[in-house]
Parts: structure tokens; sequence; C-alpha cells
């Protein structure tokens, strides 16, 4: 089985242009492709995952990835699949945001000794003249084209600015420019970045002429992997500072059991026969417990270590055998300056810990049998503890948090 095929067969591949060559550079090594990051946060999340998996798995494989962090694109915001416009970031932000991204994908990918690169699409963008950007690479663009486009169509009523209008062009220009300062010969990308994409091809062979050699592939479900990883407490990421080990592995988890073997095709590195194997005796909840079991640990191991999997897996067990393991359980730690009278309130229990946004859906949790409380159900939302010993929380079905005293 061939890498191309192996990346079809785990529903990695939506959509390609000339795809006979795209298969034969992949195949044989020959591929220096790209993958856009715009550094919208100090860290990556999970809807970054499916990408970097990817470029690792291409890597090993022979291919050359480069990482474009879009210390200029960044400056814009992409509006594809937005509502609204994107939060305006200063330059200070964004290049502390793209240190960050340098150091979390070293995870994935290998930057030694030439094997990858990364680089930032700031140090062209930010210098470009506009009347030359108008003469040299606006002039390849039909504007009724771009709006034919669902990225532009689907903010044409609630209003597209200028601004994020120029998104396309400056994206193809980055394949424009990484293809000749780099000999970057294809781009990869979400389903909901075709259009940029077939941009940046456009633009090479309008400019070089019809013998560029430029390639786009599409990631199958890559937007709905930017939806991946949203919880009731915000993103799932990859910082164990913003997301902590067991709340990473817990996520995986608890995945819903129509997605697991989706997410051990896309995202491990377990061998695909051994995968189709498990899917062919997922035929009691038994199964899909173990199989959501390997997926977490896998994926704990990649970002956080197999060290960091292997406590995590053991916190997991305990948990759902119902033994109350919970030292390695997010925890908040209260003083004496947070009680009343030696006291403190289950709703405002919940808001500390952040499992509830506010004391209003504090209590409405608790009144709809939501809470439990060292294995206790409490749904009146007026009780009080006073935290002689730890109190383990859980809300819902999966989400467990320990709350103890400090001096």
């Amino acid at each position: 089985m061939t890498l191309y095929e192996e990346l079809k067969r785990r529903g990695l591949i939506a959509q390609t242009t000339d795809e006979a060559e795209i298969a034969e550079l992949i195949n044989n090594g020959k591929a220096t492709f790209y993958i856009g990051f715009d550094p919208t946060a100090d860290s990556l999340h999970v809807g970054h995952f499916m990408a970097l998996c990817l470029m690792k798995r291409m890597q090993m494989a022979g291919n050359k990835p480069i990482a474009l962090v879009g210390g200029g694109t960044g400056m814009i915001g992409d509006p594809s699949g937005k509502s609204d416009m994107r939060k305006m970031l200063t330059p200070e932000i964004i290049a502390h945001n793209c240190e960050c991204f340098k150091k979390q994908m070293g995870r994935f990918i290998d930057f030694s000794e030439g094997k990858a690169l990364m680089v930032n699409n700031g140090d062209w963008l930010l210098s470009l003249n506009y009347v030359d950007v108008l003469r040299e690479v606006g002039a390849c663009f039909s504007v009724n084209k771009m709006l034919s486009f669902e990225c532009y169509k689907q903010r044409w009523e609630r209003g597209l600015t200028f601004l994020e209008f120029n998104y396309m062009i400056m994206q193809s220009y980055d394949f424009y420019k990484l293809f000749q300062d780099y000999g970057c010969n294809m781009q990869f990308g979400g389903d909901d970045q075709w259009a940029n994409m077939l941009g940046g091809t456009e633009l090479i062979r309008k400019k070089l002429g019809k013998d560029a050699y430029a390639m786009t592939i599409t990631l199958l479900l890559n937007s709905e992997g930017k939806k991946m990883g949203k919880t009731e407490k915000g993103a799932v990421w990859l910082d164990p500072e913003k997301t902590s080990p067991y709340d990473f592995f817990q996520y995986w988890r608890n995945v819903g059991d129509a997605d697991v073997i989706k997410c051990l095709k896309m995202l491990t590195f377990l061998p695909i026969e051994q995968i189709e194997e498990m899917e062919q005796h997922l035929d009691s909840g038994a199964a899909y417990n173990n199989a959501k079991e390997i997926l977490a640990y896998e994926l704990t191991a990649l970002v956080h270590g197999e060290e960091e999997a292997e406590k995590q897996r053991a916190a997991a067990r305990a948990i759902f055998a119902g033994s109350g393991d919970s030292e390695n359980m997010p925890s908040t730690a209260l003083t004496a300056d947070d009680l009343t009278d030696g006291q403190i309130g289950l709703l405002t229990l919940l808001v500390k810990a952040k499992l509830c946004p506010s004391i209003s859906e504090a209590r409405r949790l608790v009144q709809q049998g939501g809470v439990t409380v060292n294995d206790e159900k409490v749904t009146d939302p007026k009780t009080m503890y006073t935290l002689e010993k730890d109190l383990i929380i859980k809300k819902g079905k999966k989400v467990f948090h320990k709350i103890t005293m400090t001096n």
C-alpha cells in the first residue's frame, strides 16, 4: 500500500488537483509541501491536530514539510467559516503566538538538518508595496469568481470588509512565494480552504506559465476538525498549562461512539489494518470503551509523552471503575479567604472551579441534577461545605474536579 493510498484509506483526502501527479510525488518522497497556521492564540489546539499528524506522516515517508505561521495573514484574519470579522491582534501578540507555535510543532515535526522548514509569511507580506500587489497579483484575480466562492458568499449578507476580502490574495501569494523561494510544489489545507488554495495554484500558473508545477490537496474533515475540541469550558489546547494532560486524555476518552474509529484512522499512527480489525468488533459498550481508551492514550502520548499517557490512563481506569483516584485530576485549591464563617456554597465552588461560568448557570446545573459531590448527587443550590476534607465534584457524567484547601 502506497502512502497516498493509505491517506485515502484513513479518510484524509477530500479533493485534489492533478491526483496522479500528487500521488507520484507523495509516494516517492518528492513533495515539498506547506500547511499554514494563523497565530490567533498562544497555543495550537485540537483543531490543528489533524494537520500536524499529517505533516508527521508525510515526513516519515521522506517528504519535506514547511510549517507556515501567519505573521502576515494573521494581521487580516481568514473569513472562511466565520460569521463575523475576527478580532484584530497587535503585531506583538502575533509575534509571541508564532514563537509558541514553533515550540509545540517540534513535538510532531523534525526540523533538524533541513528535514523541515518553519517560515513566517510576515517576512514577505508585511514589506509588500500596495501598488505593486495591485499590479502584479491583483490583476490575476477575478472579483466575480472570488465572490462565487462559499467563503465569501456566506459573509456577503452580514458584511464582508475589504480587509478580509484580501485574505485569499495574501494566502495565494504565500504559495507563489514558497514555490519560488523554497521549491514548494504542494499545499495542504482544510476543505474550507479550497478556494484560497486554488487561488494560489492559479497565481503560480498565471505568473510563471502553465507548466509551473504546483499542486493542491485538501483534508477531508479539517473544517470539522476546527469544531473538534470545543467543549463547554472552551477549546482543547495542546499546551498543558491551558488544557491539562488529564483533561486532554478525558476529552478523547469521551468522544462519541460514532467518531472513535474515524479519529483513530485520521489522528493516530496505529497500523490501518489494526484499526479496521478493531472496527469489525465494535459490538458492545466494552469494545467502544476499549477503542476510546486506545485513542486517548495514543494522542496523549503524541502531545504529552508516553509517561504522561500512562499516568492519565491509570487515572481514567480508576475513575471509570469507581475507585475515585484523584491524583491526576484537575483541581482548585482554596484558602480560608474563600470561605465565609468556615463555609462555602456549592454554587460558588462550581464557579471557582470554572465548571460553570456564573452563579445562575451553576444553580441551573444543580437543579437539573447534573452535580455529584463525593459520590452523592446534590440538587439543593443552597448546599454548604466546610472543606475539612477534599471534595470530588462530578459535573454530568464525564467531568471530574477536585477541591482542596491550602493553609
